[in-house]
């Protein structure tokens, strides 16, 4: 009964199909038009009538193992079988057939198969990979189909292309698999003997020769002592013939096969010409020179009796006492040592010194400790100094010395070293700034004041002079920046002059500055903190050696100085004023100086640090500011706004100082300091946006300040304005480092 026509019935075969590709059934084969593809499927891969299906790849019964794909499941699985074949060798009468020993691979992930056959030497026969990895179709008729692993077995026939293999075995793994697959499996059978193998096998054990048999290895000693090398430094005296002079020679012995070499040490200006080598790579013989031999009379075995024809056939015994037998001796690592003479051809050569390794090979091995080396040349006498030109008053000093010191002048090399050390780091100029006067007898320049510059990357001092209103002198640069000369010297000699350094510059000092004599007065904050911080570069700032100057002081003294600070301090409070502390160490006798006593001051000392005005500090840097037109502060916020990677309104301190210097701000190193430091938050960072809208005079302006207000705010660093820091001074603590004890100086 036929189905009812019902929605979703339909007797179209085509619906859900996806595939509708047809074969190709007709093709050209040498020219020759014929049918192709009989057993091919008809359209989108159906069976035609008559057909059955054929796998492409080995079927294995559904429901066991996995159920991958055959190259996931048998990824790199492949059955190995022992195989052989027979070849016919007609044109040889040694032998009629060849029998030829292969390996056959069956790779399960997709049934190809590879044959190879094993090489072997001297067989003069193509081997290696007969068949090469693909799939083999099976013999005529069938050939139409490819063999799988249902093919193969142990002790049975396979045909590859016309060509017999006979599978004699096949290793643990395939015979565990095929015996998993069902297959029953054939006892093992054997590979008959090749004749021809058999037959050089019989001539290659009769070319061996019979007892006695000595055995010559030297790849032992190769392979241990391969690279290692001794190292000999040798002499040779050679002034006995004409022109001849002691030679300097090093000498290698290769420890592999007890080789040895010799090369020339050739001095600079020795008018002798550098060869590759004194001696080539060989074994050196005791007893040189040796008359010459005939070819084969040394040999490394000797031949006792020779009977039969020469050559295939022949018959020799060796001699194991090697009867008449040449013998020469050779240099060994037993006869080379430290004060030794070998005999290199004639030519005496004293062994003077080894390298590190030499004496550690010999100290293992032989036990030797003794390697003290042999003198075997005079001590060289001391070479003359050599003889410079005075200076000529031309350029430079270091300029003109560079000039007498080769034939292509080279400008004066600096400390690159101390340089890199002292250069300016950020915030920190490194730059030491003395307050001196000048020490003349003109009213005038009496009352001028001058600010000394001393750079500690280079030792360059620069003199400049504030300004003074109504002093009648214009200020600026008095010295420019460079090396200044001590007094006292002669201008033209053949050695360096001694210029000022950092140390020749301390509070109290005289200097001559190209003969303007100055006396230092003060120095800022950081070249005190710098010299105290670099006591052992600067002996005035070392308190130490201060503290032992004033303990060398005798008992009187001290009792001087105990009643000094009783009177000085009746109500025993333990702070006296600075003055007073000043006075009483000018007044004694260990003859102190002005720094000396400052740097004491400085550290018993209760200092209190003076607190800025932030809006004096403003108005001031405004002021600078608007005098140098500066009003790039749009382009100061993007660029703050470009470094804040985290939006967060802060930078560092450090980063802002990049970039005031990428603006050119006009503004002073201590007053920029200064105003970061008011700005500063808790870690140390600035509010960016506080900051420049506050020094933006534009926007922002501060009330005006006096030019003394000024100026007396650029001079606060020199000293001249500003109040001293030190004030008061904490004699107790003094007392208890000095002379061991501050308790009852009112007794004393």
């Amino acid at each position: 009964m036929a189905l009812p026509m019902l929605p979703g019935n339909s007797v179209n075969r085509n619906l859900g199909k996806d595939k509708f590709h047809k074969s190709q059934h007709f093709d050209y084969s040498n020219g020759v038009a014929m049918m192709v593809g009989s057993e091919k499927p008809g359209i989108g891969g159906e069976l035609l009538l008559g057909q059955s299906a054929r796998p492409k790849y080995s079927l294995f019964p559904k429901g066991e193992g996995s159920d991958a794909p055959a190259w996931v499941a048998f990824d790199k699985q492949v059955l190995c079988f022992d195989a052989y074949f027979q070849e016919a060798v007609p044109q040889r009468r040694e032998e009629k057939y060849r029998v030829r020993k292969c390996k056959i691979y069956f790779y399960l992930e997709d049934d190809t198969i590879q044959v190879v056959e094993p090489e072997f030497k001297n067989s003069g026969i193509p081997q290696g990979t007969l068949i090469r990895r693909h799939r083999i179709p099976l013999p005529a008729p069938k050939d139409d189909c490819f063999y799988n692993v249902h093919h193969f077995n142990i002790n049975q026939e396979i045909v590859f292309y016309n060509r017999t293999f006979i599978i004699t075995d096949c290793d643990p793994f395939t015979r565990n698999f095929l015996i998993k697959m069902g297959v029953r499996l054939n006892p093992p059978a054997s590979t008959p003997a090749d004749p021809y193998t058999t037959h050089r096998q019989e001539m290659e054990e009769n070319m061996k020769p019979l007892r006695p048999y000595e055995r010559i290895d030297a790849l032992k000693q190769f392979l241990e002592h391969d690279r290692k090398v001794l190292r000999f430094y040798c002499y040779w005296d050679d002034t006995e013939s004409m022109f001849g002079d002691p030679r300097e020679l090093i000498l290698h012995y290769f420890l592999a096969d007890d080789t040895m070499e010799i090369y020339e040490v050739v001095l600079p200006n020795s008018g002798r010409d550098a060869v590759p080598k004194f001696l080539h790579r060989g074994k050196l013989p005791k007893h040189a020179p040796i008359p010459k031999h005939q070819p084969g009379e040394i040999t490394d075995r000797t031949v006792l009796n020779v009977f039969g024809p020469v050559g295939q056939g022949g018959r020799y015994i060796l001699d194991s006492l090697k009867t008449g037998a040449v013998e020469e001796q050779f240099y060994k690592e037993c006869d080379l040592t430290i004060g030794g003479v070998i005999n290199v051809w004639g030519r005496r050569m004293l062994i003077c010194d080894c390298d590190n390794f030499t004496k550690e090979y010999y100290r293992s091995k032989y036990g030797i400790e003794d390697f003290t080396p042999v003198s075997y040349q005079a001590s060289l006498p001391p070479k003359p100094a050599r003889q410079v030109a005075p200076y000529t008053g031309f350029g430079s000093e270091e300029d003109s010395l560079c000039s007498c010191q080769g034939l292509l002048p080279k400008p004066p090399q600096k400390d690159f070293k101390k340089l890199m050390e002292k250069d300016r780091q950020g915030l920190v100029s490194n730059v030491l700034r003395f307050v001196a006067k000048m020490l003349t007898d003109s009213p005038i320049d009496k009352e001028r004041v001058f600010i000394i510059y001393v750079y500690l990357s280079d030792d360059t001092i620069a003199v400049f002079e504030p300004p003074q209103r109504n002093s009648g002198v214009i200020g600026g640069k008095f010295l420019k920046r460079g090396q200044v000369k001590k007094p006292g010297q002669e201008l033209f000699k053949s050695e360096m002059s001694e210029y000022f350094t950092a140390q020749d510059l301390y509070v109290g000092a005289r200097l001559d500055l190209n003969n303007q004599p100055f006396q230092l007065l003060d120095a800022d904050e950081f070249t005190f903190d710098y010299m105290e911080q670099h006591a052992d570069e600067f002996p005035k700032a070392n308190i130490g050696t201060i503290i032992s100057k004033v303990k060398s002081i005798n008992e009187e003294e001290q009792k001087k100085v105990k009643q000094f600070f009783t009177m000085s301090d009746p109500s025993s409070t333990g702070f006296i004023p600075y003055e007073s502390f000043r006075t009483l160490l000018a007044e004694m006798d260990i003859q102190l100086f002005e720094h000396e006593i400052i740097t004491l001051g400085r550290n018993y000392s209760s200092r209190e640090q003076p607190e800025v005005d932030l809006g004096l500090v403003l108005a001031v840097a405004q002021d600078q500011l608007k005098k140098n037109n500066f009003e790039n502060f749009t382009d100061m916020i993007r660029a703050f706004a470009h470094e804040d990677r985290d939006r967060s309104g802060h930078l560092s301190s450090k980063e802002a100082q990049i970039i005031f210097k990428a603006f050119r701000l006009p503004l002073s190193d201590d007053l920029q300091r200064a105003l970061l430091e008011k700005f500063q938050d808790e870690s140390e960072k600035i509010d960016y946006h506080a900051f420049l809208s506050n020094i933006n005079w534009r926007e922002n302006p501060a009330p005006a300040v006096l030019p003394d207000v000024t100026v007396k705010f650029d001079a606060d660093w020199r000293g001249d304005a500003a109040d001293p820091a030190v004030k008061t001074i904490n004699y107790s603590l003094f007392l208890e480092d000095v002379f061991g004890s501050a308790t009852n100086i009112n007794d004393s």
